[in-house]
């Protein structure tokens, strides 16, 4: 697969608005005017950001964890998920998963881990949990627990049957005291300019999106107990003082029982 630079693509325009340098002309024009319509896209970028870096941190330094699989990670930045699980637990492995080109080819970048740890890349599409799971059994072993991220990549999984699907995959693949990290954009939470702004996205960018109702995503963590706070903005998810402004992203980490 090439990387077409004619066409916005989300990883790349994600990193634009969380102000990187991996992006095109195109991806700025779109960036832009989805920022139009939608002003609060980019605290909606750094919201689910600081999510992943307090969901990694929590299940690494309080959960015990030592595996992570983070699928759809998108193009590196800072405090990735291999550096906030192996700066509290040198020995922590991690696999990202991912099908963007341009994010293969910054794969090197993501694979530097620190010397007591393992961090290792799959390119497989999340649609395919069989190839993740294949790609991530190399570097992980699926017998004991392992984190499975799934942070802003299942509203590219438009069907919510098939979305369901996967986790539920996903999660068989691991044993009972595994976790869930997700992330997921609605519209409950941004109301009309949020629709108008993902309406923009679908005509204009790629992969499309959607958005989902609580009662949507609940049903992708049926197979895990969620941990307090439970699903919320994903500002609110235990913040380490007051609480950012809600965004029109779910947040939620469950452990598999």
């Amino acid at each position: 697969m090439s990387v077409n630079a004619e066409v916005a693509h989300t990883a790349r325009v994600w990193d634009y608005w969380l102000g990187g340098r991996e992006h095109y002309l195109v991806d700025r024009q779109v960036g832009d005017r989805v920022r139009g319509i939608y002003p609060q896209i980019p605290q909606v970028a750094r919201a689910d950001r600081e999510f992943l870096v307090r969901a990694v941190r929590f299940l690494a330094e309080r959960a015990g964890v030592r595996q992570f699989l983070d699928i759809g990670t998108g193009l590196p930045t800072v405090q990735n998920t291999h550096e906030v699980a192996q700066g509290a637990a040198p020995d922590a492995r991690v696999v990202y998963v991912d099908n963007d080109p341009l994010v293969l080819a910054h794969a090197r970048a993501l694979l530097v881990g620190g010397p007591e740890g393992v961090t290792d890349y799959v390119e497989a599409d999340v649609r395919e949990p069989e190839a993740v799971l294949s790609g991530a059994a190399k570097t992980l072993d699926l017998g004991r627990p392992v984190a499975v991220m799934l942070l802003g990549v299942l509203n590219f999984v438009l069907d919510t049957n098939e979305a369901v699907r996967v986790v539920d995959r996903l999660l068989e693949a691991v044993p009972p005291g595994s976790y869930l990290a997700l992330t997921h954009p609605t519209l409950e939470l941004g109301g009309e300019a949020n629709a108008a702004a993902m309406g923009f996205w679908n005509a204009h960018a790629r992969p499309p999106i959607t958005a989902r109702s609580r009662s949507e995503v609940s049903r992708l963590l049926h197979r895990v107990e969620l941990l307090p706070p439970g699903l919320v903005p994903c500002t609110h998810w235990r913040p380490a003082g007051e609480p950012d402004r809600a965004v029109a992203q779910f947040g939620a980490v469950g452990r598999k029982p």
